[in-house]
């Protein structure tokens, strides 16, 4: 069942009535995941590489819903195609930064002690950088591609999931079954998975819808300045990017993939504060 189907269906119990904007964020998310996973080349209309000169620089219009840039190629073309690389890598660092985060967490909650302090010295220092910041420098070291861009933009924001799973590990832990269960000599191992995984994947999983929008924004952030994909290959923030040189005359340019990086971290966040919601209602 996917997503909008599920916010659909629970729209329809009392008492957990789906906002109408969640189920539009939903739709957004599954049409940008349609345009990026299933057939970007059956959705745009041209080829995205494919120049005509006579035709360059013109405005929105019948035959270029989204005009076309410098050298005649159309931007919804590009756009669609540039969903891809943008949503992917999005995806991938939330996904890194998801598993690590958790695996930091859940030694430092379990063991505590010595192990903890370091853990989360280390978790205070990275949290003490912008994760922009972080990203820019991992990237320096790494070099520019679209994985070392997701690897990144992922390691920026392990921090995060790891102070949020140590804490629901401490807050899991502190329950009365879990003290007698731990009284009773079952192993943390034991504790791990019966106890402690089926109560933290819910706020990951909050967490992470919300951290994918974060990661967007930060991939679209370091594609603008250069650090993204290289020619042919293009992002939503290598589009935006282009388009610099010609703000002044074609504001499409650059417009248009700024608006999609806007409107796909939106709907993530709208969702994301949905799902929060959601589990604080239960």
């Amino acid at each position: 069942m996917t997503l909008l189907a599920v916010l659909q269906r629970r729209a329809g119990r009392p008492g957990r009535r789906t906002p109408p904007v969640t189920v539009v964020a939903a739709a957004l998310i599954l049409l940008a995941g349609l345009a990026c996973v299933v057939a970007p080349g059956h959705l745009a209309p041209h080829p995205p590489d494919a120049v005509a000169p006579e035709a360059a620089l013109l405005p929105p219009g019948l035959g270029h819903p989204l005009g076309t840039d410098e050298l005649g190629r159309d931007l919804l073309s590009r756009v669609i195609h540039g969903s891809r690389l943008s949503l992917l890598v999005g995806a991938a660092a939330t996904v890194l930064a998801l598993l690590a985060g958790t695996a930091i967490g859940l030694v430092a909650g379990l063991f505590g002690g010595f192990i903890d302090s370091v853990l989360m010295r280390v978790v205070d220092v990275m949290l003490s950088f912008p994760a922009l910041l972080l990203a820019l420098g991992a990237i320096s070291v790494l070099g520019s591609s679209p994985t070392r861009l997701a690897i990144a933009v992922g390691v920026s924001n392990v921090a995060t999931f790891a102070r949020l799973i140590r804490g629901e590990v401490l807050r899991v832990r502190g329950l009365a079954y879990v003290t007698a269960a731990t009284v009773n000599g079952v192993r943390p191992a034991g504790l791990l998975l019966r106890y402690v995984v089926p109560n933290v994947w819910g706020p990951a999983l909050a967490l992470a819808v919300l951290g994918f929008g974060v990661a967007m924004l930060e991939s679209s952030s370091l594609s603008f300045l250069g650090f993204g994909p290289r020619p042919p290959a293009a992002d939503w923030g290598m589009l935006a990017a282009a388009g610099r040189d010609n703000l002044a005359d074609a504001w499409w340019l650059s417009t248009f993939p700024g608006l999609a990086v806007a409107v796909t971290v939106l709907a993530a966040t709208v969702i994301g504060r949905a799902v929060q919601d959601r589990r604080g209602m239960q």
